[in-house]
């Protein structure tokens, strides 16, 4: 079955005019490969966005609607934290160890919060309304 990302390749493809085939050899893959990444079976390289934007002259909307897809069908997030400031680090580790068992209403206020545009007129605008605390057993 296809992933978002396989059917927005898959599309692409046909409007090209294009095999499986064709789209592999200029993404440096086998057909096999970049079909497994359409079904689900192997993560979408991180690349891939950008390079098949670039391979295939889309638009800005177009490269949006593909990053979307990608993060539709993503199997997997990773964080490189070797770099990462301490709070940042604390922040994405805690995070990832309590995603698993966060309610819906917990986990709507965190999208809520970080899909708002930040105020330009400053802090003081910000709403400082706390997220709904969260103890596993709820």
């Amino acid at each position: 079955m296809l992933t978002d990302f396989g059917r927005y390749l898959r599309k692409l493809r046909i409007d090209y005019g294009e095999l499986i085939r064709d789209m592999a050899e200029k993404l440096n893959v086998t057909a096999s490969y970049l079909s497994a990444v359409e079904t689900g079976k192997r993560n979408i390289p991180n690349t891939w966005v950008q390079e098949i934007s670039t391979k295939y002259h889309l638009d800005e909307a177009s490269r949006q609607a593909l990053s979307a897809a990608a993060a539709r069908s993503a199997k997997t997030i990773k964080l490189e934290l070797e770099n990462m400031p301490g709070n940042k680090r604390e922040t994405a580790i805690l995070f990832a160890r309590e995603f698993g068992s966060m309610d819906d209403t917990t986990l709507s206020q965190i999208r809520d919060l970080l899909t708002k545009e930040t105020p330009a007129v400053g802090a003081d605008s910000i709403s400082t309304r706390p997220l709904r605390s969260h103890t596993k057993g709820e």
